[in-house]
């Protein structure tokens, strides 16, 4: 049986996460060979291109931390989540909401939805 919290747990350390080698780790872990990123403003092919879109981020938060905000759910293959990426302690500027396309129990594609974004991130 899949375990959907304990996915959307590691999905968020997986962005959270400043060691390239680490990062790299988790996502031959726990994600598929093809798998896929997408939202508004990126999109990333393959571990590769999305320890990029990672990478890419931290640098330009590097005082920021993702977190997830409520309960994340799911059914079969499929699992919903919601994020705040913010200094850690406050209210999280930037929102979002991600879809994940499971594959035994691994991440093969997130879609991912802004909820709230600041003037300026």
């Amino acid at each position: 049986m899949t375990d959907h919290v304990t996915i959307a747990r590691r999905y968020i350390d997986l962005w959270n996460e400043r060691a390239p080698g680490r990062r790299r780790e988790l996502l031959t872990e726990f994600w598929t060979a093809d798998a896929s990123y997408v939202d508004p403003l990126m999109k990333g092919d393959s571990p590769d291109g999305i320890d990029a879109l990672i990478s890419g981020v931290q640098q330009r938060f590097p005082d920021f931390r993702f977190s997830l905000i409520g309960e994340s759910n799911g059914y079969g293959e499929h699992l919903r989540f919601q994020w705040g990426l913010g200094p850690e302690g406050v209210d999280s500027p930037i929102k979002g909401t991600d879809f994940a396309v499971l594959q035994d129990g691994r991440i093969r594609s997130i879609t991912g939805f802004l909820d709230q974004v600041p003037a300026g991130a």
